[in-house]
């Protein structure tokens, strides 16, 4: 539902790839900084999905073989410059665009899992308002086919983390506000919004 609220009629091809430094992750309460060359800077929460071993040409009956466990994202976006430039970079790139947290979800080998990817809730609440809620379940790509996928691409280290996709309801986040993240079955963290 993201991809009719951004205007697109039909969902890519294929899924879209871009690249998040490591000085773009902060944990949780830590600041979100608004970047002084945009005025239009959006939360997407999100399932993010950590990588545990080397993995390239990964098949997707064997994506759960690489997966260490799970995590929550917000996939803080400078909306105005990613519809303005050709490439995302700038767009998703800048310091403190990947807030994650609050922990990592590890399935135990021989036990039920406590969180299942397939089907779990993601939200946002903004200052306590819900402002974002759907479900893993609608994704138009499964957590093992973004693992396979991505894996073609470039080979996956220990640590990697893959961001999946946003449901529909993103918005304008800024100064002063705190944007919460959850994933139902994970858990749920929160960072305030500021300008330098």
């Amino acid at each position: 539902s993201h991809i009719t609220e951004m205007g697109e009629s039909e969902p890519p091809r294929d899924p879209l790839v871009f690249l998040k430094p490591n000085t773009s992750v902060i944990g949780p309460d830590a600041p979100i900084v608004l970047p002084p060359w945009s005025d239009e800077v959006h939360y997407e929460a999100e399932l993010a999905v950590v990588i545990k071993t080397l993995a390239k040409d990964v098949p997707i009956d064997h994506a759960d073989d690489v997966i260490l466990g799970y995590t929550v994202a917000n996939d803080v976006s400078a909306r105005d410059r990613q519809r303005a430039e050709p490439q995302w970079v700038r767009a998703k790139a800048f310091d403190t665009s990947c807030p994650l947290g609050p922990w990592i979800e590890v399935p135990e080998p021989g036990r039920e899992p406590i969180f299942t990817p397939d089907d779990a809730v993601v939200r946002a609440r903004v200052d306590g308002r819900l402002v974002q809620e759907g479900r893993t379940a609608d994704m138009i790509r499964s957590v093992r086919e973004l693992v396979s996928y991505i894996s073609t691409i470039f080979t996956l280290l220990p640590g990697d983390v893959i961001l999946t996709g946003t449901p529909a309801g993103v918005g304008e986040i800024r100064a002063g506000q705190r944007v919460e993240v959850e994933v139902e079955g994970i858990g749920s963290f929160s960072n305030p919004v500021v300008r330098r």
